[in-house]
């Protein structure tokens, strides 16, 4: 007798990058999709996967962008480095 084999599970959709938010959403850092050249600047400011994002503002024509980490910093990040951060969006 044959056993039924499950389907693959879809993948799992990519979380939405930094810059696709909206003033007031906050989420999750899930992933930092950076070259070598930008990873010490990245870290330099404080994000890293696990840390709580939340967006404040933009500035006059959506660059930079204002964000706040739950750890307490916060400043400017240009629109092209928060498309690589990577968000998961809170409930």
């Amino acid at each position: 007798m044959a056993v039924p084999v499950p389907a693959p599970s879809p993948p799992a959709p990519a979380a939405p990058s930094l810059d696709t938010f909206k003033p007031g959403d906050a989420g999750t850092i899930v992933a930092i999709e950076v070259e070598p050249a930008e990873a010490g600047l990245i870290r330099a400011m404080g994000l890293e996967e696990g840390e709580s994002v939340s967006l404040l503002r933009t500035g006059m024509g959506g660059d930079p962008l204002h964000v706040r980490l739950g750890s307490g910093g916060e400043f400017a990040l240009a629109r092209p480095l928060a498309r690589m951060v990577r968000v998961q969006r809170a409930p």
